[in-house]
């Protein structure tokens, strides 16, 4: 196969080229539909929401509301894989933003109307680790479980993606569960789901 481009590339343009879609349903279904199979999709399911409450220590993961990708797993007979990432909130301080507050306000509402969050972070520079917008030197572990096998259901039920959710739920407390000691979460922390 020969590919020809006479436009100089964009951002848009390696981002497909590297297999990138959006996580809408219809993109998402598009990447399940071959037959044979051979392809995953990978989610990060809290989204511009989420992002809102990354604070180092935060725990809190937006997921009760999201069942998309549940009915979607389900109508294609894609198995779910729990993941999760220990320290990623630990990359970047954020200016406090508590729920309610003006600054929370004023993203939410430009989140609405341009599609992603702006959280106001802050890192390490380049040469010093006071101030800028690298990322500190901080290690992320992510681990991956267990597959839930997903049976295929042309037309699921609301019974059938609250169940499915619900185990999905479960198995990503587990592999937290699991995990949280080695990567350094004291005992009494756990994951919240909102």
């Amino acid at each position: 196969m020969w590919l020809v481009h006479t436009q100089p590339c964009t951002i848009y343009d390696f981002t497909v080229f590297a297999g990138l879609v959006s996580a809408s349903k219809k993109s998402v279904t598009h990447v399940l539909s071959r037959q044979e199979g051979g392809n995953a999709a990978i989610i990060v399911i809290g989204g511009a929401e989420e992002s809102l409450d990354a604070h180092p220590g935060n725990l809190t993961l937006h997921i009760l509301k999201r069942k998309g990708f549940i009915k979607v797993a389900l109508k294609r007979g894609a198995h779910l894989v729990p993941v999760f990432s220990f320290g990623e909130n630990e990359l970047f301080f954020q200016v406090p933003n508590p729920k309610g507050s003006l600054l929370r306000a004023v993203q939410e509402r430009l989140q609405k109307i341009m599609g992603f969050a702006l959280p106001l972070f802050h890192a390490r520079g380049i040469f010093q680790y006071s101030f800028g917008l690298l990322p500190f030197r901080k290690p992320i572990h992510t681990v991956v479980g267990k597959p839930i096998p997903v049976v295929q259901t042309s037309n699921p039920t609301q019974e059938e993606i609250e169940k499915l959710h619900q185990k999905y739920l479960n198995a990503l407390q587990d592999l937290f569960e699991e995990n949280k000691e080695k990567y350094g979460i004291p005992e009494h922390k756990s994951l919240i789901f909102t």
